[in-house]
């Protein structure tokens, strides 16, 4: 029970308050600083980094926000040396992080590239995820639809996704069933609030 006395589902994992919004939510929607020992503020995207964590909601205005009104130097109780580009910066390190999973993914032949290859995932029921371009032909994307009751991944480059799967550039991929499928589509709609 909560402290107003209403059920909690703990289902989601551990919650955590952004110091932006005040808002109590999932780990999964937030992303992770700590401040090192030197008192420089550093992105914990993968949330293993000694200290205490300050937590801010995974969107580029709560990032914004928090540099504006210095909210880091208050939730760490000390001064705090911000990197420049502090969004940019995080939204590198998440783009990274979602393209190692998905090439992880694709070793492990849980990920697919590639028009005719998806289209058979598709037709197969095989495709947990859909994956387009943001910079494909809508022509060319319009012809494939997310799987029923799938996820679809829209606002990753071409570039990005060839340098998950090893090729220049990829318009269409898939993901499976597998156990990285809701790992990448929660680092990916981490990545998505960035963009915004």
């Amino acid at each position: 029970m909560t402290r107003g006395g209403t059920e909690k589902d703990h289902a989601d994992g551990p919650e955590r308050k952004c110091i932006v919004t005040g808002e109590v939510q999932p780990v999964g929607g937030l992303v992770r600083f700590v401040v090192s020992p030197d008192g420089l503020l550093v992105p914990d995207v993968l949330e293993k980094l000694p200290g205490r964590g300050i937590w801010i909601t995974a969107n580029r205005d709560a990032i914004d926000t928090a540099v504006k009104k210095k909210l880091f130097a208050r939730a760490a109780k000390t001064q705090v040396t911000l990197p420049d580009g502090l969004a940019d910066l995080v939204e590198e390190q998440l783009l990274r992080r979602v393209t190692d999973l998905l090439a992880l993914a694709r070793k492990s032949g849980d990920a697919v590239a590639g028009y005719e290859k998806v289209k058979d995932w598709l037709s197969k029921d095989v495709a947990d995820v859909l994956i387009q371009s943001s910079d494909g032909s809508e022509r060319g994307k319009s012809k494939l639809s997310t799987p029923y009751m799938g996820k679809f991944i829209g606002w990753l480059t071409s570039n990005e996704l060839g340098l998950a799967f090893g090729r220049e550039t990829v318009i269409h991929a898939a993901l499976g069933t597998g156990g990285l499928s809701k790992r990448v589509v929660e680092e990916a709609a981490r990545l998505k609030g960035l963009r915004v």
